[in-house]
């Protein structure tokens, strides 16, 4: 009894034409159906349309549109144009004509016939969307297919597989496609004895990256043709940019096909030099035909002639359909050992007999592999067909790769469950925009961390924690357009709660709500941003900041908290660096001197705070296009942005300039801007500090001098500290206002350039502090709790080590570069004596058992 085919039905409430559907229906596999609803809208439509509009003229479209493309291709252009023709309650005779003809047999089409109410535009958009559908699904398929084939080549070849042994950065600079092919291709091979034997293969070490952009491409067409499977016509004038639209993926589709196959069939010829072989030459798609293939679709493109193009593309597909079946058939009987092809059937059994005396040596394959292998053998047995009859062997072998097949949907959930339940699984992921620290980097962060407390104690600071998210209400408004990159999290009782951004505007809470009129603190700990992750930037990072609350000198905490920006740098030691400094004041008289309307000015400042990454004709475009500035004023705030350099030149410079003068603002600026900047010259640390007019620092909060540090090295990290002074913030939690200037230290890119600078010199980093190593030579394990709790009872860093051969112990000592060893054997034991060992000096002392913990506390210095 045949198997009953599963019903598509379009038209109806709710129900949507997916890829998978229209594959199905334009290869049989699938029966379509019409809602009856939708029959009667149609129809009541058409006589609504046709009462009221009598005279006018009618579009048809003729079905040569299909002559040149296949049976499938053709049935499912129309399955999409009926589909859209129903969404647009178009003419019923349309659309009885067309389910007709779908019910029957395409293949029977006159190319004469038309069909009414349809332009030859939306007809070409029908074409392209069912081709799209149909590379949509077979693409899909293909990108899982694929991943599995190379992973038997790899073990065909013996191929090394370092290529596949990659980690996502989580700074956004790592192609998550790439990464995500190279774990499920060694989740396949996971155990595999058969890989790794030096044979340097550019078509496997390419699968990354081409199997990769494979992936990137097929999700993009997935989302592109879903959304016009389920779209009604358009306009005739419309039709032609929605054609050119969808056919700009399936260019890159064509692209990634070409490189796809290309490497497909080196693998597969290098795997087999045999019959197979030959076969293989002769029946297999070459790299020139895709070449021709891919010169024919490119032609099309050119000429706009896009449903030919698309029907290219899709014959491109086939073709590299083709030549990874035969790569899997090459790498499935170059694995069995010619098995299949001798008639002998037992390797397809489990092989229970392998381990046996006499058995067959078992071989060693990736868990994955063996389990896809057993599959693929199990199917071939359940054929009805000879083993002897090779070519009818490879036939059916093909066969099971074909997405028309029947099988070929249980051999794609075989490989999905494969990779997606192997034992192994992939490593486990972080999420992105996020890091692991190992020891070595720990050992850095570690060293950062104390001298940057030790700079904040000595200035007087105190220790503050706050809640890593705080109410959504205290965090909005108060980053301006940034403010869109605030964590949200789910409502979790009642509150709608948001991680932190920064540490600022916690702090400013905590000193409300406690009613402080003066607090001078220091905090370090991790902040958020729902940020696309770049090279050096991340989701989660830590901040290091300083802040002092509360009415002082005029202008002496700002003096001073830059004060502590070139001290932290400094004793950080990472390099040349800036401060780059300005005033929010100055920056508004500058503002309003060149005629920018007051309520955009923080919106215009945003614009200027990206002058560090664009050029100045991008910035004035912005501010034109989108702000809405005319050129004369976007040019005069380009003459003064350009303003930079020695702080007490560019200020009597400044001075000099009336406009500045006579505005309120940027006169008190210029006069606050002159006492710091004295402190700065007496404390001698001016050197540091260049006046920045394109400093512009966005944050909604900055009331009074904002400052950023930039890194001069070749390190390319970006702003790696910045802050300012912040007098209004405070008050907008609380009843009073007290004013407040801090600074935040970008700790993670600090960290970088220390890693750098480290590398640069060679230096290796301890990731510990492990001063003696106690080296019992035997397996007296409650010796070495006796020696070593000794040493810890005096706070002496030490680790012990329990093993018979002594070697083992002076390389775990070298290795964690521990300076000192305690060595205790058998002798020692019998002389009640201990041997301490100079590690770099490579110098025995014995000492007294009885001595140990003083002799070894006078020789560390403590």
């Amino acid at each position: 009894m045949a198997e009953e085919r599963r019903v598509v039905t379009v038209g109806g409430k709710g129900s949507s034409l997916s890829s998978s559907s229209v594959f199905e229906i334009a290869n049989g596999l699938s029966r379509l159906s019409i809602d009856s609803s939708a029959l009667s809208k149609v129809s009541s439509s058409s006589n609504s349309k046709t009462s009221n509009n009598t005279n006018a003229p009618t579009q048809s479209s003729a079905f040569s549109i299909l002559s040149n493309l296949t049976p499938e291709e053709s049935k499912a252009s129309l399955v999409v144009l009926l589909n859209k023709l129903l969404l647009s309650s178009s003419s019923s005779a349309a659309v009885t004509q067309l389910s007709d003809i779908i019910l029957n047999d395409v293949s029977s089409i006159s190319f004469d016939n038309t069909i009414d109410g349809v332009s030859p535009g939306d007809f070409s958009v029908a074409a392209i969307s069912g081709i799209s559908a149909i590379l949509d699904h077979r693409s899909s398929a293909l990108s899982v297919i694929i991943d599995a084939v190379a992973a038997l080549s790899c073990e065909a070849l013996g191929a090394d597989i370092l290529a596949f042994n990659l980690n996502d950065s989580g700074d956004g600079s790592t192609a998550k496609d790439v990464v995500s092919v190279a774990a499920d291709v060694k989740i396949l091979l996971n155990g595999s004895k058969f890989v790794n034997k030096n044979i340097d293969e550019p078509a496997v070490s390419s699968v990354p990256v081409v199997h990769g952009k494979f992936r990137e491409i097929c999700r993009l067409l997935h989302s592109s043709t879903r959304v016009q499977l389920n779209s009604a016509v358009v306009s005739n004038s419309g039709s032609s940019g929605t054609a050119s639209a969808m056919c700009t993926t399936l260019f890159s589709l064509a692209v990634a096909l070409k490189d796809l196959g290309n490497i497909s069939y080196n693998r597969a010829k290098r795997t087999r030099d045999d019959e197979i072989s030959a076969m293989l030459q002769k029946e297999c798609p070459r790299p020139d035909q895709l070449k021709a293939v891919f010169a024919s679709l490119v032609s099309a493109h050119s000429d706009e002639e896009y449903v030919k193009f698309s029907h290219d593309v899709n014959s491109l597909l086939v073709m590299v359909e083709k030549i990874v079946s035969w790569e899997a058939l090459a790498a499935f009987f170059s694995l069995e050992e010619n098995d299949f092809i001798s008639g002998n059937t037992s390797v397809c059994e489990d092989n229970a007999k392998a381990g046996k005396k006499g058995g067959k040596k078992k071989k060693i394959l990736g868990k994955g592999t063996t389990a896809l292998l057993q599959y693929l053998k199990d199917r071939l047995l359940s054929m009805p067909i000879q083993t002897e009859a090779f070519e009818n062997l490879v036939r059916h072998f093909l066969s099971l790769l074909d997405p028309k097949d029947s099988g070929f949907g249980t051999l794609l959930r075989k490989v999905k469950d494969i990779v997606e339940s192997n034992e192994s699984r992939r490593l486990p992921k972080l999420p992105k925009g996020t890091r692991d620290f190992a020891k070595e980097q720990m050992a850095i962060r570690e060293k950062a961390f104390s001298i940057i407390v030790e700079v904040f104690k000595r200035h007087g600071a105190s220790a503050l924690d706050t809640p890593a998210f705080e109410m959504r209400e205290t965090l909005m408004g108060k980053y301006g357009e940034d403010s869109k990159l605030i964590y949200d999290l789910a409502d979790q009782g009642g509150e709608l709660c948001s991680l932190r951004y920064d540490l600022t505007v916690p702090f400013a809470r905590y000193v409300a709500m406690n009613g402080l009129t003066s607090f001078k603190r220091y905090q370090i700990a991790k902040v958020y941003r729902r940020d696309n992750p770049s090279k050096g930037r991340y989701r989660e990072f830590y901040q290091c900041d300083f802040d002092i609350a509360g009415q002082f000198e005029k202008m002496m905490p700002d003096f001073e908290v830059i004060k502590i920006l070139t001290e932290l740098l400094d004793e950080l030691d990472i390099g040349e660096y800036e401060v780059k400094l300005n005033h929010r004041k100055l920056l508004d008289g500058m503002l309003a001197i060149c005629g920018v309307p007051q309520e955009k000015f923080r919106t215009i400042c945003s614009s200027i705070d990206k002058l560090d990454k664009q050029s100045f004709e991008q910035i004035k475009k912005e501010m034109a296009d989108e702000k809405g500035l005319s050129d004369a004023i976007s040019d005069r705030i380009g003459t003064f942005v350009k303003w930079r350099g020695p702080p007490v030149e560019l200020l009597s410079k400044l001075k000099l300039e009336r406009s500045f003068l006579e505005n309120n603002e940027s006169s008190l600026a210029l006069d606050e801007l002159d006492i710091m900047f004295k402190a700065l010259e007496r404390s001698r640390c001016i050197d540091r500090v260049v006046f920045d007019l394109s400093l512009a620092r966005g944050l909604d909060y900055y009331t009074g001098v904002i400052f950023e540090a930039v890194f001069k090295g070749a390190t390319q990290v970006g702003s790696i500290a910045a802050g300012g002074r912040y007098d209004n913030l405070i008050g907008m939690f609380g009843t009073r206002q007290v004013p407040a200037v801090g600074i935040s230290l970008g700790i993670e890119r600090v960290f970088a350039i220390m890693e750098q600078v480290q590398k640069d010199k060679n230096q290796e980093i301890r990731a510990t502090e492990t001063q003696v190593l106690v080296s019992i030579l035997g397996d007296d394990s409650a010796l070495a709790a006796e020696l070593v709790g000794e040493l810890w009872n005096a706070k002496v860093k030490a680790e012990f080590m329990i093993h018979k051969k002594v070697m083992k112990h002076i390389d775990r000592a070298r290795d964690s570069r521990i300076p000192w060893m305690v060595l205790v054997g058998e002798r020692e034991l019998s002389e009640g004596v201990v041997k301490l060992k100079d590690v770099v000096a490579a110098i025995d002392y014995e000492v007294p058992r009885g001595n140990l913990v003083n002799d070894l506390c006078r020789r560390l210095g403590m």
